[in-house]
């Protein structure tokens, strides 16, 4: 490659293109542990809360259709460990043995007084009540998901609040009905009319409001925020968005409903429209998760609370819309095609938005990301890991956007993007195996190579890079040599893995424009 003055330079280029990172395949795949079979998945709930603000506690009666998938008098459920079963009823009313796992105390176990044939639907009544107010035995580790004081509350879904079943893959309608101090105002997923006033036990309750949503669509609904907001209807580009926050904090909601329209109308370009194109915004207080997405509910933290400076975390909580409220992970293994994708879709928005390089400065961030923590676990097995950790963040979502990256370079854009929508359409309201992923994406690469090349080989691609762990070592050894045109450069990039296999973009930059080649 000749161009003009350059300076040379030596050792590994952070300009490689794509970012080769994250492999050794000389490291045999792990194996995660199977999960236990899940007997029955629930259909519908019917739940009634009541949160104490005094007392930060949660006192609830569930009442859950279940559907057998096998034959059995054994009903599992998670629920969280500080909340106390004290009575679990037949569909006749008779009380019905059950424990909390002895091994795992998320589990609880009811038995039935008779067992229920493969199919079969079967009505269970919880009645349980308990403390929320810190991460103290939260079934998501070391992080609050559920919380109660006497400003407000939060009770995310991935806190099993109620009885869940097949968390996070099941889907199922829903009637909530949450009685909160009338200071309260809540938001969450589902549709709600104008709360009730009901009337407090005691005095110092004071008035109380009941607030009831419904669920009518099967999905992961179950996540509230309560406490000081304001609703702000708001429109934009046709989509209607709901604004919830502090008074004080509701000035940009215009300015959020933009974003939140922008990014929706973007992806279903992309992908596809979702059933229901209508959000709501809800600020979530400090002290748990920074951002979560629920359905029809976008979760944004107080301190990210602006619009300028979070349009991509409600781009990924958008597209979470997509690829893991419409499109499930099937086990807690698969959630590259959910939260990675998600992650990815940062950068897809951000390249449609502002162009190509900030797009690729979104996958410069996904990188750096991804080494931090990339040996904790392959890709392929991200159920070994705690859902938010660090470790999570870095392995799913990082390095599973860098994936996705590395992929749609490796398909093209054509095949990739058209591969993405080929996904939604046949996997939306459903949940997926990476497996389906892959191999989705490899019928739609043979499809698009022209007759007489060689497709990419995607199998070894996801073998390489979604089953392995490691950092391949480059090096890189060249000489420059002066010629009456330029400068020409001759060399070679080495790494030590003889089976490792991708393109490589080297770029040599000069005093005028770069010089790019694919090795």
């Amino acid at each position: 490659m000749e161009r003009g003055p350059m300076t040379r330079r030596r050792g590994i280029s952070d300009t490689i293109g794509m970012f080769l990172l994250l492999l050794s395949l000389a490291a045999a795949p792990l194996h995660a542990q199977a999960p236990r079979p899940v007997n029955f998945l629930a259909t519908h709930y019917d739940v009634s809360a009541t949160l104490d603000a005094i007392g930060q506690s949660l006192s609830a009666t569930a009442k859950i259709d279940l559907v057998a998938t096998e034959a059995s008098s054994n009903v599992r459920v998670e629920l969280h460990p500080n909340l106390v079963v004290k009575e679990v009823k037949s569909p006749e009313g008779k009380p019905l043995t059950f424990e909390r796992d002895s091994q795992n105390p998320l589990f609880v176990n009811v038995q039935l007084l008779t067992p229920v044939a493969s199919g079969g639907h079967v009505t269970l009544t919880f009645t349980y009540a308990g403390l929320l107010f810190n991460e103290e035995n939260s079934p998501v580790p070391g992080i609050r998901v559920a919380s109660i004081t006497k400003d407000g509350a939060y009770l995310l879904l991935p806190a099993r609040w109620f009885p869940l079943t097949d968390y996070p893959s099941n889907r199922y309608t829903a009637s909530f009905r949450l009685n909160v101090p009338a200071t309260f105002a809540v938001a969450g997923s589902g549709k709600a009319p104008a709360p009730t006033p009901v009337p407090g036990k005691n005095a110092v309750e004071g008035s109380r409001l009941l607030y009831t949503f419904e669920c009518n669509r099967p999905a992961q609904h179950g996540t509230f925020v309560a406490g000081n907001l304001q609703l702000n209807p708001r429109q934009a580009e046709g989509i209607s968005v709901n604004v919830y926050a502090p008074r004080n904090m509701s000035s940009n909601a215009q300015e959020f409903a933009a974003d939140v329209a922008r990014a929706a109308v973007a992806f279903s370009d992309m992908f596809g429209p979702i059933p229901d194109p209508s959000f709501a915004l809800i600020q979530l207080p400090e002290g748990t998760l920074r951002d979560f997405a629920a359905p029809g509910a976008l979760l944004l933290s107080q301190r990210m609370w602006d619009p300028k400076a979070s349009d991509r975390a409600i781009a990924r909580l958008v597209a979470s819309q997509w690829w893991g409220v419409q499109v499930a992970p099937a086990t807690p293994n698969d959630a590259w095609i959910s939260d990675g994708l998600a992650r990815y879709c940062e950068a897809l928005y951000a390249e449609q938005t502002s162009g190509k390089e900030a797009g690729l400065r979104a996958v410069d961030e996904f990188a750096v990301g991804a080494l931090m923590y990339e040996d904790a676990a392959p890709v392929g097995q991200a159920g070994r890991l705690a859902t938010y950790s660090p470790d999570y963040r870095s392995v799913v979502m990082n390095k599973g956007a860098m994936l996705f990256h590395m992929l749609r370079a490796m398909m093209g854009d054509v095949a990739f993007k058209s591969a993405l929508h080929d996904f939604y359409f046949q996997f939306a309201e459903k949940s997926a195996h990476i497996e389906d992923f892959e191999n989705l994406a490899e019928r739609r690469v043979q499809a698009s190579t022209k007759q007489g090349q060689d497709p990419p080989n995607l199998r070894s691609f996801f073998a390489q890079w979604l089953n392995s762990t490691g950092v391949p070592e480059f090096t890189l050894d060249y000489v420059v040599y002066r010629t009456p045109k330029g400068f020409r450069v001759v060399g070679k990039i080495k790494q030590p893995l003889e089976t490792f296999h991708m393109p490589v973009d080297l770029r040599i930059e000069t005093e005028g424009n770069p010089e790019t080649k694919t090795i």
